[in-house]
């Protein structure tokens, strides 16, 4: 990288953490009229980490596109802020007694030293094509290891955690995600000739031929078996969709989005006939303001308060630190974008979209001037796993779709999910590294260019 994009970079990413920091003030001059004592301490930790990041990104990706890191900082340093501010509330309610910013901090640091070490040891992100099926034995592995007895536990509904002696839960679709991307692109840039021929023309669709259908019959079964057995909405949904994505992208063939949505559909409204917990969530989203709902156990209450949040909040918001938060179920996890919006109003998550909405620009301008088939892939189903998990939580924060249980990238208290987008967005500066890097240049003899003109 240009020494001017290193130095504009670094400006940026010292931006990213000032804005954090006043923001950090901002919650604690308005709930006690005075600078946070550990603002220092939460600001060198921030800027320290980054700066380490910064370094490692310098040395082993110097072309890597320069606004990646800063967007990702601003993100994760505004989660921590909302953390804080519920762990300062003074109400007895969970969301503000299991908020902790220290713990989501060394969540950052982990993520920050696997970020480091995706960029160091993984010099050439076209390795991962020979790992295609080993990535995709490993990611159904760590899919389906919450329904192993004795080592899957069942928390808030839902078997998606699996418990680890001196670590806690952690939820391992999380990592399955990134692998079964890896796995989906490797296939499909050995595969996609095959799939994008055609069959039988129906209306004005061209479909594929019955053979080829297989793939998206194992990926439809496989993220309905996690509905079904996990109680995950969430990861089923963020499953099928990135693979019909991914196969849009490699074929150019609409008729296999259709065929996804159909699926999906189907499947989704045959769980929701037959098991009670999947028709309890569409029960919420189609009637949130019941009463009965509303006090029943995982009925509509953290819905409805998200709902009251943001709508309190209005247009510009109440301000950091002025709002009430802490009555929102969960609001340090799955309704932490909604906390969010109570005190920056809808501007303010206008703004925060945005963010959002630059960091997949990037990653998918990275698939774009990739030089490979497999890097334009892989960098493509990333840059829409991060996109279509933003829809999904947003989605069901806001009441667009029903509730999944997924958590906001990067802003959510919880390990997992931290790691696994650090690890995300490692993989996406080493593909913009590998895309925006200057070819080689021909070093030509001249002695032997005369010879060879005689």
């Amino acid at each position: 990288m240009p020494a001017k994009r290193r130095v504009a970079q670094l400006l940026m990413l010292a931006l990213a953490v000032v804005v954090v920091m006043g923001a950090y003030a901002n919650v604690g001059l308005a709930m006690d009229e005075k600078i946070p004592s550990g603002m220092l301490t939460y600001g060198l930790s921030l800027a320290g980490l980054m700066l380490a990041a910064y370094l490692v990104l310098a040395k082993f990706a110097p072309w890597a596109d320069p606004l990646i890191l800063p967007l990702v900082t601003l993100v994760n340093g505004l989660g921590l802020v909302m953390i804080y501010r519920l762990s300062e509330s003074d109400s007895p309610l969970p969301s503000a007694k299991l908020a902790s910013p220290n713990t989501q901090l060394l969540w950052t640091l982990i993520g920050i030293v696997l970020f480091s070490a995706t960029l160091i040891f993984l010099r050439d992100q076209r390795a991962l094509q020979r790992l295609t099926y080993t990535a995709g034995a490993a990611g159904l592995f760590l899919l389906v290891s919450p329904l192993i007895p004795g080592l899957g536990q069942e928390l808030n509904g839902a078997r998606i955690w699996i418990g680890i002696p001196g670590v806690g839960q952690i939820q391992p679709a999380e990592f399955a995600k990134l692998a079964l991307v890896i796995f989906f692109a490797g296939y499909l840039v050995a595969k996609r000739d095959v799939l994008a021929l055609a069959g039988r023309r129906l209306l004005f669709i061209d479909l594929p031929r019955a053979r080829d259908l297989g793939p998206v019959l194992i990926t439809w079964g496989v993220s309905l078996g996690v509905l079904v057995m996990q109680k995950d909405l969430g990861s089923s949904l963020l499953l099928f969709g990135t693979f019909i994505a991914m196969l849009y992208i490699a074929t150019q063939r609409i008729s296999w989005v259709i065929i996804g949505i159909l699926l999906f559909v189907g499947g989704a409204v045959l769980a929701g006939l037959v098991f009670d917990h999947v028709q309890q969530r569409f029960e919420v989203f189609l009637n949130p303001g019941d009463p009965e709902l509303f006090v029943k156990i995982g009925g509509s209450e953290q819905l409805m308060q998200g709902l009251f949040a943001m709508g309190s909040g209005g247009i510009l918001g109440t301000g950091l630190g002025q709002g009430h938060p802490e009555l929102i179920p969960l609001a340090f996890s799955d309704f932490i974008f909604a906390a969010t919006g109570e005190e920056i109003g809808l501007t303010g998550l206008m703004a925060l979209l945005m963010v959002y909405a630059l960091i997949v620009e990037r990653g998918l301008r990275t698939s774009i001037a990739a030089r490979d088939p497999f890097t334009k892939l892989l960098a493509g189903g990333l840059s829409f796993l991060l996109a279509w998990q933003i829809f999904i939580i947003v989605g069901g924060v806001t009441n667009l779709i029903p509730l999944t249980g997924l958590v906001t990238p990067f802003m959510s208290q919880g390990g997992s999910a931290l790691l696994a987008n650090w690890i995300l967005i490692a993989l996406l500066v080493r593909m913009s590294d590998a895309a925006r890097r200057p070819p080689p240049q021909a070093i030509q003899d001249e002695g032997l260019t005369q010879v060879f003109q005689r």
